[in-house]
């Protein structure tokens, strides 16, 4: 699966609020709950690479990586803006 459909999937959410949807349930939480998986979820990847645990780095990257997606989509961002930034940035070298 890429970003991009991963995403899509998370917008679907957002839009039809499934009742046993994880990300839905998230949504419905509203802005402070999503910033707060980000934050927890950041705080685990730090845990996993300190430990030096390239399994665990995975997993945790992966669950941070979904929680940003998540974030992104309950401000309106679009992965493709966040490339485009980071492609402006290269390009400033």
């Amino acid at each position: 699966m890429t970003l991009e459909e991963l995403y899509k999937i998370i917008e679907n959410r957002k839009k039809n609020m499934p009742d046993n949807s994880y990300v839905a349930s998230l949504f419905k939480k509203g802005n402070d709950r999503i910033i707060q998986k980000v934050g927890e979820e950041a705080i685990e990847v730090v845990i996993a690479a300190k430990n030096e645990n390239k399994e665990r780095i995975i997993s945790e990257v992966a669950d941070l990586l979904f929680h940003i997606l998540i974030l992104l989509s309950a401000n309106n961002i679009k992965p493709q803006e966040i490339l485009k930034e980071l492609k402006a940035r290269d390009s400033r070298k």
